[in-house]
């Protein structure tokens, strides 16, 4: 029987790994390849515990236009991608693809919403998910037979992360979860939630009354500040909802493929990382 699907948010790795690792991991021409080794050992490492059928990784803009419109706050703080790692960027595709793994990318959804799309459509078709992010904003995406493969900083290998996970950590159910970050709020992404409305308030109002737009509904029946809270800021909130809501798009699922060790081993080689090229020739991951 054919393992999951692994599908990864790529951004969101090569970001942590970029900052996890030092910089003085170099190429022979000096240039850092930390981000793009650290994500590979990343990969690796699940790799040989979960044995995927395939695996892709996902690209796309930090912040989509419909988003920023919706809220021009949105990612707006975010600092420019590093210049150490701009290089890295420009050539993981390549990289990524000498492993036999598929990458993909998309000029209006995120990297969110092409894991999203990839695990309903893997799950429909019968098949398992599991999508691999530093976000939590992907617990919204967690079904049945789709799971977040949490990955935690400082920490070796990442949380699985299910239905009753979700419930646990936010006390509501992964199709509230982008209720629950317009109301709570999300930081890292510049948006600021209900004001005085924190974690345990807005899993309170979704699971006494389902949903954002009922709690807004009915906010005459709550505290006076937290019903006052929705009333006057209804029309944001609905907006955060959208922009925090996963977005399905057209995507067409991968054939089986196993990773290409001799190919990553060139590949790994060519950029100095002579120790995972050692690692992938000896058939270790």
């Amino acid at each position: 029987m054919a393992g999951p699907l692994l599908v990864v948010d790529a951004p969101s790795l090569m970001y942590r790994s970029f900052f996890a690792l030092p910089d003085t991991i170099t190429d022979a021409t000096g240039q850092p390849v930390n981000a793009l080794l650290g994500t590979v050992n990343q990969l690796l490492f699940v790799l040989a515990e979960q044995h995927p059928r395939a695996v892709v990784l996902c690209f796309g803009p930090d912040a989509a236009p419909y988003r920023v419109k919706l809220y021009p706050g949105y990612h707006a703080k975010r600092p420019p991608m590093p210049d150490g790692l701009s290089g890295q960027w420009a050539q993981a595709p390549e990289f990524f693809a000498s492993f036999g793994w598929y990458v993909t990318d998309h000029d209006d959804v995120e990297a969110d919403d092409l894991l999203y799309s990839l695990g309903l459509e893997e799950a429909e078709k019968g098949g398992e998910a599991m999508l691999m992010t530093g976000d939590r904003d992907l617990y919204g995406a967690v079904r049945e037979r789709v799971v977040v493969l949490y990955v935690r900083t400082g920490k070796q290998g990442p949380e699985r992360v299910d239905r009753a996970e979700v419930r646990r950590r936010y006390g509501v159910e992964p199709e509230q979860v982008a209720d629950f970050i317009a109301l709570r709020g999300d930081p890292s992404d510049g948006l600021p939630g209900a004001p005085g409305i924190g974690e345990k308030t807005a899993g309170e109002l979704l699971r006494n009354h389902g949903s954002l737009e009922q709690a807004i509904a009915r906010s005459l029946r709550e505290r006076p500040r937290v019903g006052a809270a929705l009333r006057d800021h209804a029309d944001e909130l609905r907006a955060f909802k959208q922009i925090a809501t996963l977005q399905r798009v057209a995507v067409k699922l991968p054939a089986d493929r196993e990773t290409d060790s001799a190919g990553g081993a060139k590949a790994a080689r060519a950029r100095g990382m002579e120790r995972l090229a050692m690692r992938l020739e000896a058939g270790g991951a």
